[in-house]
């Protein structure tokens, strides 16, 4: 659906600002399909974002400013997100030896598991762009990193 049907407005005040929306609006719909999908196995995408950071450190266990730090959503309470996956069982957290004050999270068997299940369904939803072809895609990706130089990220 185009943006002008989605959103019921056939005149912009620039064509930057349609760009703005339509990168906005296509967010939504995309985190939307993906908190509905990661629901269906009781994680949130940010839990599974964790996991997945943690996968990529595994055997090697992260602390939690290294996982702040690759998060996706930088705004996201990496602390807490942890305590969940603990609950969960799907990562163990434990005191840093050299140092007390550090927190060391390590991903589970379980946590490991999880992710091998739903890798297809991953790669399956990272794969719907909806026809595009790999040099658009290349395209898009320059594009979309070009944008992204002109904002800062917060730490």
């Amino acid at each position: 659906m185009r943006l002008e049907e989605a959103i019921k407005q056939t005149k912009f005040v620039s064509q930057q600002q349609k760009a703005f929306l339509n990168l906005f609006y296509l967010s939504g719909l995309m985190k939307s399909a993906q908190a509905r999908f990661f629901k269906q196995h009781d994680l949130s995408p940010e839990q599974y974002n964790v996991l997945r950071i943690l996968r990529g450190q595994y055997p090697n266990p992260a602390n939690i400013g290294l996982l702040q730090d690759r998060m996706l959503d930088k705004m996201s309470n990496a602390s807490r997100l942890v305590e969940k996956l603990k609950q969960k069982s799907l990562l163990s957290r434990e005191e840093c030896p050299k140092d007390r004050r550090q927190v060391e999270v390590l991903i589970t068997q379980a946590g490991l598991d999880l992710l091998e299940y739903l890798d297809p369904a991953i790669r399956s939803f990272e794969m719907d762009f909806r026809g595009l072809n790999e040099e658009e895609l290349i395209k898009l990706n320059e594009l979309l990193d070009k944008l992204s130089d002109g904002f800062e990220v917060e730490e």
